[in-house]
């Protein structure tokens, strides 16, 4: 957290003079948070950090000289300090954002609105994150230090000799253990579905779960992930490149499978219904006055009807509360339910929903959750 009183010191990186202006006024709009700096690239990015040690920085992908996850990297290694990057809404946008998630990039927000139509709704999103991480920024910092550590590690393991050398390209890679093998069942509760809810920090925290569990999973699961269209179809097909289980951005209408993992498509809502005896997935656009597309509470809430106490219920680290209705509809039904930690929470703000209302079962770090999982098989 900034120091009581203290505005919170933003360092703004983009190669154009609209997008620098228009993020400008859209931060110096908040009176808690000040402006110290704009750069145009990546090279007076890491100048200016160096000089000006802001408390966030707001990072454009694409720029000359040094794009942004060069310089990205180059920071979570030198002087770890919370990054949101700003992204295009392209295939190529989503691929880079996840890249940059991987590197420790904290949350991004989408340029479109604000080069088009909604730029208030770009404006509000932008000022509700900084101030959510600027209240996490103590926790925050103690993860990025861990990642700019292993970043590190990994630099000076690739390049043994050289003393300085431009970054490797980003891999996106899965963690180094194997996945969770089946063992003797150490929970009696059936499970027939497991529904996943996340939102800021999300997509690194689904890789490490994820990854971790066993082609043979038997049964499905389905994830609403707060991210706009593209970049959840990005998202599910790294998963899928990564992981033993089949891993897709769901379309209305299929069948869930067992060892399967559907991600709700950015932009809209998926639900669970029977058919046949069988679950199957729908996409919607309704309700259209939802206030995250899509929606962790409308999942939950289908799961709760079709799927009750054979379900089990995960909240991961995310802003706000989406996912408490849902979580209580399971509940009521007899599921599982299971939030992640405080201290593994990029922000811990939809798992605090559901520790505070009563309704976790378990409160675990992120690399436990998929032990967990694969205790009920």
């Amino acid at each position: 957290m900034c120091a009581l009183g203290q505005k919170i010191r933003i360092l703004i990186v983009d190669d154009s003079v609209f997008m620098r202006k228009a993020l400008t006024m859209m931060l110096k709009s908040d009176p808690s948070i000040t402006v110290v700096g704009a750069a145009r690239n990546g090279v007076e990015c890491l100048e200016m950090a160096a000089e000006l040690k802001p408390d966030m920085i707001t990072m454009d992908i694409e720029m000359p000289r040094m794009d942004g996850l060069t310089a990205l990297r180059q920071i979570m290694i030198s002087e770890p300090t919370p990054v949101i990057m700003v992204s295009s809404v392209t295939t190529d946008g989503a691929s880079a954002t996840l890249d940059a998630l991987e590197l420790g990039a904290v949350d991004f927000i989408t340029k479109d609105s604000a080069q088009h139509t909604d730029r208030a709704k770009m404006k509000d999103e932008l000022l509700k994150k900084v101030r959510d991480i600027g209240n996490r920024r103590n926790i925050i910092m103690t993860n990025l230090r861990r990642k700019g550590a292993r970043l590190k590690r990994a630099s000076e393991s690739d390049h043994p000799t050289r003393k300085s050398s431009a970054p490797p390209p980003i891999k996106a890679t899965a963690p180094t253990t194997s996945p969770l093998p089946y063992v003797q069942p150490k929970r009696s509760h059936q499970v027939s579905l497991i529904a996943i809810g996340t939102s800021t920090g999300g997509p690194p925290t689904l890789k490490e779960i994820i990854t971790q569990l066993p082609r043979n999973l038997p049964c499905g699961i389905v994830i609403a992930q707060h991210m706009p269209p593209t970049f959840t179809k990005s998202m599910a097909e790294r998963l899928n490149s990564l992981s033993e289980l089949s891993v897709k951005e769901a379309e209305s209408g299929e069948a869930i499978e067992s060892g399967h993992v559907y991600v709700a498509p950015g932009g809209r809502h998926m639900i669970t219904q029977r058919h046949a005896m069988k679950g199957r997935l729908i996409i919607t656009d309704k309700p259209e006055e939802a206030l995250y597309r899509p929606c962790v509470d409308l999942l939950f809430s289908s799961v709760a009807r079709y799927y009750g106490a054979a379900s089990l219920g995960i909240i991961l680290t995310g802003m706000g509360n989406d996912g408490l209705i849902g979580m209580r509809e399971m509940k009521s039904k007899g599921a599982v339910a299971i939030a992640q930690d405080a201290e593994s929470c990029i922000v811990y703000g939809m798992p605090k929903a559901i520790v505070d209302d009563g309704l976790a079962d378990f409160i675990l770090p992120s690399d436990r959750i998929a032990s967990e999982i694969a205790a009920y098989f």
